[in-house]
């Protein structure tokens, strides 16, 4: 059994509740795993403890989650031959990441955006501009109607990437417009909300072992 799959078991046997979503998590795990494999990028975004999430999965897939990363040889030769003494420095310090953007972190375009246009819209403006063909969209959403939300994915699937959800209740609007989504068993928003961590835990965890199996 690989690592990664050793990281799923572990997450059903800890939340039982999540086993009728095990493939579905499966599934965005696949999908975000392709999507760097042809050197795409994450795009998400969320509302409220949504956001916060969308922040959170960021942080750990930029840095290291739980192993060093540390850079190619070859790219730390090269920062010493930069500057000998910041480059080592730099050599040792910086570690690999997987490139991933939230859409909730942009104060100046956000208030440009709300007060010039409308707010609604505006997850859907900046995947209109970011989104490559390689790319994915995660959509975090705990009732899957937030308006915002919806008109990004409608943004995203016109733009040609897959869109996944990460979602609550019946998955709501949002749900017909994934490609692949995660719909956990809870109604209530902050149950929603304990179920989704664990899930974006573990597929950080399972894309860190993928991709950086020896660090």
């Amino acid at each position: 059994m690989n690592r990664w799959d050793e990281y799923l078991d572990d997450l059903v046997a800890r939340y039982p509740v999540l086993g009728p979503v095990k493939e579905d998590i499966r599934t965005l795990f696949e999908m975000l795993r392709a999507c760097y494999e042809r050197g795409g990028k994450l795009l998400t975004a969320g509302n409220g403890g949504s956001c916060a999430d969308a922040e959170h999965i960021v942080g750990e897939l930029m840095k290291g989650f739980t192993k060093k990363r540390a850079v190619p040889e070859a790219f730390a030769e090269k920062l010493r031959a930069v500057d000998p003494v910041i480059g080592e420095v730099l050599a040792k310090g910086l570690e690999q990441g997987l490139p991933a953007i939230t859409m909730n972190s942009h104060p100046g375009l956000c208030t440009a955006f709300l007060n010039d246009v409308d707010g609604t819209y505006l997850y859907a403006q900046q995947l209109m501009v970011q989104a490559k063909k390689d790319d994915v969209f995660l959509a975090i959403s705990t009732s899957g109607n937030s308006r915002n939300i919806v008109a990004a994915c409608v943004c995203a699937r016109a733009k040609g990437i897959p869109v996944l959800g990460l979602l609550g209740k019946t998955g709501g609007a949002v749900l017909p417009l994934c490609d692949a989504a995660v719909v956990v068993p809870e109604m209530e928003t902050y149950k929603i909300q304990e179920l989704h961590l664990p899930i974006y835990h573990t597929l950080c965890l399972m894309l860190e072992e993928y991709f950086f199996p020896g660090d």
